[in-house]
């Protein structure tokens, strides 16, 4: 649950200041993503962990109210994860998340939800649970063939054993600089991710786009080309950005899940999240399919 203090400006280190408003807001990674894919009419679980505290269930109830099965959730013994926020009138922000029933997410847990796993078109996969259930997640999906899409964040080390079992990496600008360095082209970052084994790689470059790009099946093994192009961005007027990367990978993964290409489902994507940026909040801003076909439709006739 995002808590949200909009000040005139960040208070310093003991200081009180008066707020100019307050709101609390359903988020979390995986949550936004799946409202995102759910709302686009794609039939979705989650699996992760609130906390026995009021927010735990107004997130349940939030995701229920977005069509995304919940059976699978647990609540665990206290509080759910939280980001406590402070905007101020410039724009600037200072964020603390407190990972809460999101760090009681473990091998055992996943465990239990395996067949769940094994049994679906794509898993959706963020940093925002501890790394052994990832490295779990990952290995289960592997060995029933099911793709995962893996979205960095927040940024964490990850061990080597762990690309080649991801299938759509999708780093934005910040992360793909913590896992390669900066001042790197996109199209030699996407070679060198693709070098570590991952399957497909989605560079989320906002208002630039996206680069995607998978490995060239006509190059050396060890050494894969990239076979990929930029997908630009729509022009809109944004008012909220929060969420619209989350955004983007539901919907990405629902156009593929549909049997798009990846270009064709990178635009489709970008659409969403072009969409979601024109609106407040993250989980509320997530667009319905119905919109993104009628947005795509109107972007076709201004180019014609």
């Amino acid at each position: 649950m995002d808590l949200v203090a909009r000040v005139k400006a960040i208070p310093r280190p003991g200081e009180t200041v008066t707020g100019l408003g307050f709101e609390t807001t359903p988020g979390g990674k995986g949550a936004n993503q799946a409202v995102a894919a759910a709302r686009l009419g794609h039939p979705v679980k989650m699996i992760g962990k609130v906390g026995e505290d009021v927010f735990g269930q107004a997130l349940l109830d939030n995701l229920a109210k977005a069509d995304v099965g919940v059976w699978a959730v647990e609540r665990a013994e206290g509080p759910s994860g939280v980001a406590l926020i402070e905007v101020a009138q410039s724009g600037e922000n200072s964020i603390v998340v407190v990972p809460g029933a999101n760090g009681k997410v473990d091998c055992a847990y996943v465990d239990n939800n395996a067949e769940l796993m094994r049994g679906a078109g794509m898993v959706l996969l963020q940093l925002e649970i501890p790394m052994q259930a990832i490295e779990r997640v990952l290995e289960i999906c592997a060995g029933a063939g099911v793709p995962v899409m893996l979205d960095p964040a927040p940024a964490a080390d990850l061990p080597d054993r762990v690309w080649e079992k991801i299938t759509w990496f999708t780093p934005n600008e910040t992360e793909a600089a913590f896992y390669l360095g900066g001042g790197m082209e996109p199209e030699a970052a996407a070679n060198k991710l693709l070098v570590r084994g991952v399957k497909g790689v989605v560079l989320k470059r906002g208002a630039d786009g996206a680069y995607v790009s998978s490995p060239d099946p006509k190059q050396e093994p060890g050494a894969p080309g990239v076979r990929g192009e930029w997908v630009p961005a729509f022009e809109v007027e944004a008012v909220d950005t929060v969420g619209a990367g989350d955004c983007f990978n539901g919907a990405f993964a629902v156009a593929l899940l549909e049997g798009a290409a990846a270009r064709t489902a990178a635009r489709f994507a970008s659409a969403a999240a072009a969409i979601s940026v024109t609106r407040r909040g993250a989980q509320t801003s997530m667009p319905m399919k119905e919109d993104v076909e009628a947005f795509l439709r109107e972007q076709a006739g201004r180019a014609e």
